[in-house]
């Protein structure tokens, strides 16, 4: 086994503290909600929206839960923007009979700056819409699946993007990887990523020396990026590399404006050439292409499957360093031991056989696992 320790005392490292008051600056604080009045009904119809938001904010230990404001004609809406500071505008896929294609088109012609977000409910009719119509004009399109979880998701998919290039380029921040041309299953997937990320961030703040410190770990959790075809993933992966803790792909999707059947499998051939090691989930409406995600030696997730939240949920935990760090033995693979935190991390390390050490090292399971806990500085030595 190589010396580590004469490999870590020959270089100089310096580490320096995450300012984490400077992650996160910018934010959505106001939310125009434009719908109909039967879709506003159907929005509410368990109970106020910011109401609900609020309550998931405080489960999830996040700070400062965006306002809702509704614009039930688009007059209103106009009038709510010209009055107000809105940071984002989400529509329902009709308003006053004009389709939210054609309103985006004149809200962004007159306010450049604000993300727009359709949210529809899914249906084949609206599927065919959406790939006849023109939306250069909205950031995303959403499937309302009558629950709240999404807007949620929406909000903070639409604040990573915001804050990508100081928290991540800048200050070392992670990023998950999600590559989906489906609005429905985007629409799935989002909202149980983020639930898991923020409750990792969750547990993470527990080694935080007071409540303070403990709240501003909470900005260093992992973004999530989406990208809806090839191209996008692909300059995607190559900017936010170095950050990349894992990939979660669909298989066949759009490439060079054409749906391509094995494009996901290319994403991750290429990947994977480039960083051997990096976590990658396939996942098909086909079940077959589970012997093609085996021969890739990558997961695998059937869209059909009953489990699915719970199956993508384990996966990210296990392979994306969100759960517990668990020594295995790299001869048969069986557990050692594991380490729930820091502390315990620290403790194990000096218990566990060479092989086992130099087994961790070697494949960035260290590192991946200080950066899913915002130990920035210590993973980047690590890696």
């Amino acid at each position: 086994m190589k010396d580590y320790r004469k490999i870590i005392e020959s270089k100089r490292y310096s580490f320096s503290d995450t300012s984490f008051d400077k992650l996160m600056q910018k934010r959505i604080y106001k939310v125009l909600l434009l719908c109909n009045p039967y879709d506003s009904f159907m929005l509410e119809e368990d109970g106020r929206i910011d109401e609900k938001i609020f309550n998931e904010y405080y489960s999830l230990n996040l700070r400062y839960p965006p306002m809702f404001l509704q614009a039930n004609t688009i007059k209103e809406a106009y009038r709510i923007m010209e009055e107000d500071s809105i940071d984002l505008i989400i529509t329902m896929l009709t308003v006053e009979s004009v389709i939210a294609f054609k309103l985006a088109r004149d809200i962004k012609n007159k306010y450049p700056n604000k993300p727009i977000v359709v949210l529809t409910p899914f249906s084949r009719e609206v599927s065919l819409m959406l790939e006849s119509e023109d939306i250069s004009a909205i950031d995303y399109v959403f499937c309302w699946l009558g629950n709240t979880d999404i807007l949620l998701a929406i909000i903070k998919l639409i604040e990573d993007r915001m804050n990508l290039k100081h928290d991540v380029e800048e200050a070392g921040v992670q990023v998950v990887l999600l590559v989906e041309d489906s609005i429905r299953y985007y629409s799935s997937y989002l909202p149980n990523i983020y639930k898991i990320v923020f409750q990792q961030s969750k547990r993470s703040m527990t080694e935080g020396v007071n409540e303070h410190q403990r709240m501003m770990v909470m900005r260093g959790r992992p973004k999530i990026l989406l990208a809806t075809n090839y191209e996008q993933a692909v300059a995607l992966y190559k900017r936010y590399r170095e950050n990349l803790i894992g990939v979660v792909s669909d298989i066949s999707f759009k490439r060079e404006g054409a749906k391509d059947a094995h494009a996901g499998v290319r994403l991750c051939k290429m990947i994977r050439e480039e960083e051997p090691h990096m976590p990658f989930l396939l996942q098909s409406s086909d079940i077959e292409n589970a012997a093609l995600a085996k021969e890739l030696e990558v997961g695998f997730l059937h869209k059909y499957s009953k489990s699915l939240s719970i199956e993508l949920r384990n996966y990210l935990i296990t392979q994306m360093a969100f759960g517990d760090f668990i020594f295995r033995n790299p001869d048969n693979m069986q557990e050692i031991c594991r380490a729930t935190d820091l502390k315990s991390l620290q403790e194990k390390v000096l218990k566990v056989p060479d092989n086992c050490l130099e087994y961790h090292i070697q494949n960035n399971h260290f590192s991946k696992w200080m950066n899913a806990r915002a130990l920035f500085s210590i993973a980047r030595m690590l890696k």
